[in-house]
């Protein structure tokens, strides 16, 4: 569906309206994890929405935003097929379109939460959406070009450039996966045409699977006969598969690419803290969503530790890979402290855990969602946070030029990891092209762990 503004520029230019993203507007209330290259967290309040507004919408990004003018972009399908295509945008807004809602999330969504501490970007809860998506099949796609009977992986590539000495990202997606008619290569969101944020002019639509699959600014379609080797498979987004002592150092080929998301709820209100006064009645409120496992049946709220539960009443709106809203009234009776959980169930029976299977890159984090909240008589005013514990380590030279190529300071300040896991972080660093010579080694590596070790 167009928006009003789309349709006076469709009537007055044609196709205009396509040949450039919408304007991205300001990410209003949002959580600020890195500023180059840009992620942005979706604060609390954003669950309390059925569909994520674009504004609203987390961005998760490796690379600098491309500016893409559709005059000169093409579509390419190439690789295991019988007839490679080169594409325009007309031409594929021209196939049979499909629309779905779907949850887009962070593979690392909640990292902030697991303990030991993990490198990454220190998402908390808001590394995730409940987008309109709008486009074409893949599957179409690909029967347009012919794909032959020895296909095994999609790959995609995109209109981005890597930072510094990054590697390109490059994503795939298994046959089945690709074939799968709710698999989109998706050029609307919410009814517009796509951000440039959120991957203007064609973005993959994986429903049910982590956003790393989720290519944003397509410009290219490869089928394979055999799995994709990228460097960004073979290096990221891995997973042990079982449960690993707390803190192991796993390698990267002892792991398995992720997959599908888990079953998963978030409170959005009461807030973390927040006080709430004895004998009146609140509402409990937020968010729950799944991957393969199939949608949300049922929530289910404790607030005395797990020993009783209550349903949740579930929202209206509802779609195969979109989040539930959901609700319950409380009314507390005595002055304590509560821990309000939440944990939600979907139509395979899987069931949110207590407490969380730890990994060693902080992914697909599930455990039962949590807020602690003060009851009372009177609301007091919140007590001032204690202020940082600070550091009077020099900077080493060349720190700057060597670590901080591919972002800015504030992803290095989020970490708070121990020695053994920033000698990983800089041997990992190093291995995606950062020139630290080996007599600055030392020096890098006793400045990070001082100034950004775990906290008390």
């Amino acid at each position: 569906m167009n928006t009003r503004r789309q349709f006076f520029a469709i009537a007055a230019g044609g196709l205009a309206w396509a040949q450039s993203p919408n304007p991205d507007r300001p990410k209003q209330g949002m959580i600020v994890r890195s500023v180059r290259p840009e992620d942005l967290e979706m604060p609390p309040s954003g669950f309390d929405d059925y569909i994520t507004p674009i504004e609203h919408f987390y961005v998760r990004t490796h690379v600098l935003v491309p500016q893409v003018n559709l005059r000169d972009w093409r579509l390419k399908v190439e690789g295991q097929v019988q007839t490679p295509l080169t594409l325009t945008m007309d031409e594929i807004r021209r196939m049979p379109a499909t629309e779905l809602v779907s949850v887009l999330e962070c593979a690392g969504n909640g990292r902030s939460l697991y303990s030991p501490t993990v490198a990454g970007v220190q998402w908390v809860n808001g590394a995730v959406g409940n987008g309109r998506w709008r486009g074409v099949r893949l599957a179409d796609i690909l029967k347009r070009a012919g794909i032959q009977q020895n296909a095994v992986d999609i790959a995609f590539d995109g209109a981005d450039t890597p930072i510094g000495s990054m590697e390109d990202f490059q994503r795939a997606l298994p046959l089945a996966k690709a074939m799968d008619p709710n698999t989109l290569l998706a050029y609307e969101m919410n009814g517009e045409s796509l951000p440039g944020k959120h991957g203007f002019p064609l973005r993959v639509v994986a429903p049910g699977w982590a956003g790393d699959h989720w290519m944003k600014w397509v410009t290219s379609v490869r089928v394979l006969d055999k799995e994709f080797d990228g460097w960004w498979v073979k290096n990221a987004y891995r997973h042990p598969g079982k449960p690993v002592v707390p803190g192991t150092a796993l390698a990267q080929d002892a792991m398995t690419p992720l997959r599908s998301l888990r079953v998963k709820s978030v409170i959005s209100s009461p807030v973390d803290g927040a006080q709430i006064l004895v004998g009146k009645a609140v509402t409990i409120r937020g968010a729950a969503w799944s991957g393969d496992g199939g949608p949300v049946t049922g929530v289910e709220v404790s607030v005395d530790n797990g020993r009783s539960w209550k349903r949740a009443e579930l929202g209206s709106e509802q779609s195969r890979f979109g989040w539930r809203l959901w609700r319950v009234t409380w009314t507390p009776a005595t002055e304590q402290f509560y821990t309000v959980l939440a944990r939600a169930r979907d139509t395979s029976g899987d069931l949110q855990p207590l407490t969380q299977e730890w990994n060693p890159s902080g992914y697909l984090w599930n455990a039962a969602a949590r807020a602690g909240v003060e009851v009372g008589r009177e609301v007091r005013a919140p007590a001032s946070p204690p202020s940082a514990a600070s550091s009077n380590l020099e900077e080493p030279p060349r720190f700057r030029s060597a670590c901080l190529a591919c972002h800015e300071a504030d992803l290095i300040q989020q970490q708070r990891l121990t020695r053994a896991q920033w000698d990983r972080e800089i041997n990992k660093m190093t291995g995606w092209g950062a020139s630290v010579a080996p007599e600055e080694r030392d020096s890098f590596l006793n400045f990070l762990a001082g100034k950004f070790g775990p906290r008390p």
